[in-house]
């Protein structure tokens, strides 16, 4: 996925007002990882207030299921559960997630993560390198274990700078 597609998601989640942490190999490239990923994850605080929100910009995105050929659009339910929404928009593939790393919700995950500047004024909460680590760890799969020491080796690099 292209920066400036992943770039217009977060402008259009951020403008909403929407409440989310951006998760996955997104949050390692947004801090400099020499990563890919070919989607945009976010874990979204599930309150009533904040899906309605989701869901008004998932509209603009012309968002429906992937995996799904009838085209379904996701609804307030799916949104407020724990579940993984894997979804196509008109920026590309963003997963919509109510919890990761066995069940941590967005307030779960608020104290791992740093406010990234978009470069326009606008910032975004992203899960922290250390964080990251972790549940990449944890999760075990081969493409997170793969990603691994370049995640590691960027936190490095940050720690030495900083």
């Amino acid at each position: 996925m292209s920066s400036a597609r992943v770039g217009e998601i977060l402008r259009l989640l951020v403008a909403g007002e929407v409440e989310f942490i951006v998760v996955g190999m997104a949050a390692g490239v947004l801090q400099g990882a020499p990563v890919s990923t070919i989607d945009l994850d976010i874990v979204h605080r599930r309150s009533p207030e904040n899906v309605a929100r989701l869901l008004r910009v998932l509209g603009r995105l012309d968002a429906v299921y992937r995996h799904d050929a009838r085209g379904l659009r996701p609804q307030e339910s799916h949104l407020s559960s724990p579940g993984h929404q894997l979804l196509r928009t008109n920026h590309g593939d963003l997963d919509c997630l109510g919890a990761i790393d066995d069940g941590k919700g967005y307030e779960d995950l608020l104290e791992s993560t740093r406010q990234m500047d978009l470069g326009d004024g606008r910032n975004a909460r992203v899960l922290g390198l250390t964080a990251l680590i972790e549940i990449k760890q944890r999760a075990g799969r081969p493409k997170d274990l793969a990603a691994l020491p370049a995640l590691r080796a960027t936190l490095e690099e940050v720690e030495r700078r900083s």
